[in-house]
């Protein structure tokens, strides 16, 4: 997908909230996968960061002595990060990859791959920056998504030109040096709240996210039934989960 959907503005007119909505839920398997591993970093950098709130949530969870950096080549998303900035979050409207000298203890990569044209190379290159990365990576391929014709319409909405399973995600991470530490299954749960703080002045469009939110909800639970019973049978037939892994 060419570079210019973000860079252009039109990544923002299909995706006004820039994912904003998804922030919480983020953040909080984010924080959960670095207390399990006892990993307590001092700076932070988030690669492809969109408008910054999951990084500004994740620093809410995080000492004083921990300083965030996010790293975003639209102009549009940066301009919506920037509102967030503080003494200890920083953004910069540049590719880490062009950054000389950037090193951070942790680095997070948040549904980021299936956008990116070469993720093989972006991946060999950011690997020396940080010494721990966590990668959350959308497992759009299921049983269910490719029965309903639904892989082009991740394509066409959000600019996703690669699909993973999660063993293609592990499979691909090793290839290219990276040592898999954990993983864990994530749940979409947007929120509510910046559904309606986003759409509230466009009531055409309110009524049309939040009948998507709402259908959402309900056809997720088979799946997430599913999942209480066998984690890789319901990611690999009902799909809608990702994959969040911790590696170095």
């Amino acid at each position: 997908m060419p570079q210019e959907l973000y860079t252009g503005g039109v990544y923002l007119e299909k995706n006004p909230l820039w994912h904003t909505d998804e922030s919480p839920w983020k953040a909080k398997y984010v924080l959960r996968m670095m207390a399990k591993n006892g990993i307590a970093p001092k700076t932070i950098c988030d690669v492809g960061c969109g408008a910054g709130e999951m990084l500004r949530l994740v620093q809410d969870g995080m000492d004083e002595g921990c300083t965030c950096w996010g790293y975003e080549i639209s102009p549009q998303a940066f301009e919506l990060a920037q509102r967030r900035a503080n003494e200890r979050l920083h953004f910069k409207l540049a590719d880490i990859r062009q950054e000389e000298g950037a090193h951070f203890d942790l680095i997070l990569v948040m549904d980021v791959l299936e956008h990116l044209e070469d993720y093989f190379s972006f991946l060999r290159e950011i690997r020396p920056r940080s010494e721990y990365k966590i990668i959350q990576i959308p497992l759009d391929i299921s049983v269910r998504t490719v029965l309903l014709g639904q892989l082009i319409e991740f394509r066409d909405a959000y600019g996703h030109v690669h699909y993973f399973t999660k063993d293609v995600a592990i499979q691909m991470l090793k290839d290219v040096g990276y040592e898999v530490i954990d993983y864990v299954y994530t749940w979409q749960a947007n929120s509510l709240r910046f559904v309606w703080d986003e759409n509230k002045n466009n009531p055409r469009r309110l009524a049309r996210k939040l009948l998507g939110f709402t259908a959402r909800g309900i056809l997720g639970w088979p799946s997430r039934i599913l999942f209480s019973i066998h984690r890789d049978l319901a990611a690999r037939v009902m799909g809608k989960w990702r994959l969040l892994v911790l590696a170095r």
